[in-house]
C-alpha cells in the first residue's frame, strides 16, 4: 500500500511539474482535500510532504493526549476557517486547495487527529497563525 502510495504521488508529482496551468487563479482549479477510507475501511489522510511526517514523529504532540470529540469540534472550526482562506484568496502560496470535512462523519481518531495536525504543521512550517490553534497545541 505504502509503495502504491509513493508511487501515486510520484505520478502526480511528474504530471504537475510538466502541466502549464492557464487559469487565472490556477490554485481554485484544484480538488478539495477529501476523507479517504484505507483498506481497512477507515479513514485516512495522505499529506504528501515529507516533512509533515517529521513533524508528527518529532514535534507534534502524541495522539493519546487528545480526545476525538476534542479533535472533531477543533476541527470543525479550522476547516472552515481555512476554507474561508482559500475562498478569499488569502495565503495562495500556502492554502492550495479547500478541505471537504463534514461534522457529521465518525470519521475515527487516528483521521482527526492527522487533520488537526496539518493545521499544527502550516503553522510551524509557514507561520500561519489560525484563530483555531492555542498555543496550548503547540509544543
Amino acid at each position: 500500500m505504502k509503495k502504491l502510495l509513493f508511487l501515486l504521488s510520484l505520478f502526480l508529482l511528474t504530471v504537475n511539474c510538466s502541466t502549464q496551468k492557464t487559469a487565472t487563479n490556477p490554485t481554485k482549479d484544484k480538488q478539495p482535500m477529501q476523507a479517504q477510507k484505507d483498506d481497512d475501511g477507515e479513514y485516512d489522510l495522505v499529506v504528501f510532504d515529507t516533512e509533515y511526517n517529521y513533524y508528527l514523529a518529532a514535534i507534534a504532540r502524541p495522539m493519546m493526549t487528545y480526545s476525538e470529540e476534542y479533535l472533531k469540534s477543533r476541527n470543525r472550526f479550522l476547516a472552515t476557517e481555512w476554507n474561508n482562506y482559500y475562498s478569499a484568496n488569502r495565503y495562495p502560496n500556502i492554502i492550495e486547495s479547500s478541505i471537504d470535512y463534514d461534522p457529521n462523519i465518525n470519521y475515527g481518531l487516528k483521521y482527526e487527529y492527522k487533520l488537526f495536525q496539518v493545521f499544527n504543521y502550516v503553522r510551524w512550517k509557514y507561520g500561519l497563525r489560525m484563530s483555531g490553534i492555542s498555543q496550548a497545541d503547540m509544543r
